[in-house]
């Protein structure tokens, strides 16, 4: 079995282990798989009906607004689990979990763009994502959908496309869609900026 068909044989399993936690999560984490491991989402093999063409983009909402990663740099979406504390770390730092045999950092994304802290609930989600190799848990509010966003539909210019200043370092652009308005995040802006690379207290 070559070693690309062990990471799809075990993405699958721990997403069958999800489904009977958390159904809608779950949902997620095969949706991101498919995309990942480009394996066609339609049990029957038939060919599914055409579909809006565009990147794929995670979406999340975090203080009432609608904001989206791209998909590829997603690992998973999670339950909040119990954090291990850090010492002597700045209090946007949550702590570190155990992300499939990884020590993975959370941070708390509202305290650290400056929002008012709210308490977790039932829908809070750590958002697992990935670039260059780094890796951080992200918690927000709660984590919606998989939905392709294409390019066209998303302004590049972040102050013409009424992004919040708390966003705004951190956005390649918004993305105007039907009866809708998301924030496109640049995950390597937020997770190589000076703000994050200078987490000790």
């Amino acid at each position: 079995m070559s070693s690309e068909d062990q990471k799809k044989r075990e993405a699958f399993a721990a997403i069958q282990q999800l489904i009977s936690q958390s159904p809608s999560v779950a949902a997620l984490q095969l949706q991101l798989a498919q995309g990942q491991f480009g394996v066609n989402g339609s049990p029957s093999g038939e060919t599914p009906p055409p579909a809006i063409t565009g990147e794929q983009y995670l979406v999340f909402s975090l203080a009432d607004r609608e904001l989206a990663v791209k998909a590829e740099l997603v690992q998973g979406v999670e339950r909040l689990v119990e954090l291990t504390p850090v010492p002597n770390v700045v209090s946007w730092v949550r702590g570190v979990m155990n992300l499939r045999g990884s020590i993975v950092s959370v941070v708390d994304l509202r305290m650290f763009l400056g929002l008012e802290q709210v308490a977790y609930t039932p829908q809070t989600r750590l958002l697992s994502l990935q670039t260059n190799e780094m890796v951080i848990c992200l918690a927000v509010d709660s984590v919606s959908e998989m939905l392709p966003i294409p390019a066209t539909t998303i302004n590049g210019n972040v102050r013409q496309a009424i992004i919040p200043s708390w966003a705004a370092p951190y956005a390649m652009g918004g993305a105007s869609l039907p009866n809708r308005g998301i924030i496109v995040l640049d995950v390597a802006r937020l997770l190589f900026s000076e703000k994050m690379q200078r987490y000790k207290a």
